[in-house]
């Protein structure tokens, strides 16, 4: 009976077991069947811009290794100054620097405008401003008057400095012609009719290297530019002069078309640069001179006269008992370069020659009769009526 009943006892054991075994095994697959899958994440695309930080810390290393400061720290001198000036705050600059120059000739008066570049009293304007002249006087952008001493002045070039005495209200910076190109902004400041004193018009460079008449080298600008704005300067965005004021184009020479607007030209800061340094040392410019007269030659001349290259001064007239003369050069001779540098739309020989002085010597490269050579020539004196 013992037996029996130890056997009854040990199948319910077994049988409990497996029942909560089954129980519990079916709890859990009803749990795996119950429980949504998972939505597969794409891993993190890990990019440049996401893993470089926009600001540096001590915790996160610049690109150098050196831990910076959390905070971006503010630009230095040189950057803060490369930012460019709003055109007002550009003639507020120097706006003080622009005079009106008052001419009291034998003929009677007339004015133009000037501006101040040294704080020794040397003001720069045109020659055709004080030609002629028996005084002269500077009247400030404040009003303020003061008396004019003429130290040199230079036709050919149409530059003339002229000085004051006495403590001046600012002082102009002389920039760079070079650095500017056509489509620049440029700002003009002057006196137009003599009564509108310190007027600012803008506009931009229309071209570089243009000749009217006898003047080479001219900065051609859209900037209104009226009788009366002679000798003031043409001012780059920086508030640098990079050119004087000195005539502007109103009638059409070359059809019967409209007056011309908006053809003002300014002489560059490379042509009246050694001008000036010159009328400030000696009160007198001498310019190297070759004895030829020329034609700088551009796409349109160079295909009308069927000429084989396009940059170049074409030399139409060799004096007698000149430079060139004794150096060899004839006419239709093509000088291409002076002294390894060649001509472009973007200068001439007379800029390369304003480089030298009398007595130099300078190499030209000439092309005559399809053949390129090599001419030393020593440059003289330009005669003062020349």
């Amino acid at each position: 009976m013992r037996k029996v009943l130890m056997m009854l006892l040990m199948v319910g054991v077994i049988g409990f077991t497996l029942l909560v075994g089954i129980i519990i095994g079916g709890g859990v697959a009803y749990g795996l069947l119950a429980t949504p899958a998972a939505t597969p994440v794409a891993a993190p695309v890990t990019t440049l811009e996401a893993a470089t930080p926009l600001i540096a810390t001590s915790e996160q290393p610049d690109r150098l290794g050196v831990g910076s400061p959390a905070q971006p720290q503010p630009p230095t001198a040189p950057q803060a100054q490369a930012q460019p000036m709003s055109l007002a705050d550009v003639v507020e600059q120097v706006a003080p620097a622009v005079v009106t120059v008052v001419n009291r000739g034998s003929s009677g008066g007339g004015s133009g405008s000037g501006v101040v570049v040294s704080a020794d009293g040397f003001i720069i304007t045109n020659h055709h401003v004080v030609e002629g002249a028996n005084q002269l006087a500077v009247i400030y952008a404040d009003g303020s008057r003061a008396e004019a001493q003429l130290v040199g002045s230079d036709p050919l070039a149409d530059i003339a400095v002229i000085r004051v005495s006495g403590a001046v209200p600012a002082v102009a910076r002389i920039g760079d012609i070079q650095s500017m190109r056509p489509g620049d902004t440029v700002i003009a400041i002057g006196s137009p009719l003599g009564n509108f004193r310190n007027t600012v018009t803008a506009g931009i460079i229309s071209a570089l290297n243009r000749s009217v008449g006898q003047m080479e080298g001219l900065i051609q600008t859209d900037a209104a530019i009226n009788s009366g704005n002679s000798g003031g300067p043409l001012l780059n965005i920086r508030g640098e002069v990079i050119g004087i004021n000195t005539l502007v184009v109103r009638g059409d020479t070359f059809s019967s078309a409209a007056p011309a607007e908006g053809l003002g030209f300014a002489v560059p800061t490379n042509v009246f640069q050694p001008v000036v340094n010159q009328l400030i040392a000696t009160g007198s410019v001498r310019y190297p001179y070759m004895g030829i007269s020329y034609l700088m030659l551009d796409g349109q001349i160079a295909a009308e006269q069927n000429l084989p290259v396009q940059q170049g001064a074409l030399v139409t007239e060799v004096l007698p008992q000149t430079p060139a003369a004794a150096a060899g050069l004839r006419p239709n001779d093509i000088i291409v370069a002076a002294n390894g540098v060649n001509f472009s739309r973007y200068n001439s020989l007379r800029l390369e020659l304003i480089q030298y002085a009398p007595g130099d010597q300078i190499t030209l490269t000439v092309l005559r009769d399809g053949r390129t050579f090599d001419l030393p020539i020593t440059l003289g004196t330009r005669p003062a009526n020349s």
